[in-house]
């Protein structure tokens, strides 16, 4: 859909960041709209979202390690060396090394930014990922290898995603099905091919 037709508010809707006006999100056979804060904290790790502009979905005063390492706190987890490691780890799926555990946001590039919003996104191995634009603000090179980074992670991790972008060359490279947006509403539904 075009700018302003919903795409991110619907987005919003599913992740109880909005307040729905009308409908329903349903996860695993249950209603979950208009949870907000009273939503389970293990429905939190299983809706995940990556938002469009990495730098300002991402803390200025956090290092890299505790931005991607929040989520698992939503798992009550302590920040221990097993966590470490699997900071670790997921910045290496995500194809940065080791040494930006120690950076912050400002020191890395926009494309570099949109992998540590999605290693945060992928730590707490969600089922459900809202990916709300995250190539839009990249340049065309990076925007590729983004995008071949999720279907990779996808493949992995076995996560869906709801892709969102009003440019129909991305929807193409990662969506089986798609539906257009207009004023709020699904004008149209089907399968990418």
């Amino acid at each position: 859909g075009e700018s302003g037709s919903g795409k991110t508010t619907l987005g919003r809707v599913i992740l109880g960041l909005t307040k729905s006006q009308a409908g329903r999100a349903l996860h695993n056979g249950a209603d979950i709209t208009n949870l907000g804060k009273k939503m389970p904290k293990r429905l939190r790790k299983d809706l995940q979202m990556v938002f469009q502009d990495p730098f300002s979905s991402l803390d200025p005063r956090m290092r890299i390690s505790a931005i991607i390492g929040e989520g698992l706190r939503l798992q009550d987890k302590q920040l221990s060396t097993d966590t470490q490691r699997l900071i670790g780890k997921t910045l290496a799926e995500v194809g940065l090394d080791a040494s930006f555990k120690d950076r912050f946001p400002h020191e890395l590039s926009g494309g570099q930014r949109q992998r540590v919003c999605i290693a945060r996104a992928i730590i707490v191995r969600p089922e459900f990922i809202v990916a709300d634009e995250p190539v839009s603000a990249l340049d065309v090179t990076v925007q590729s290898q983004i995008l071949k980074l999720i279907k990779k992670l996808q493949e992995k991790y076995g996560f869906t995603y709801c892709f969102i972008s009003h440019d129909l060359g991305v929807i193409e490279q990662v969506a089986d099905n798609v539906a257009v947006m207009y004023r709020g509403r699904f004008v149209e539904t089907g399968s990418r091919n």
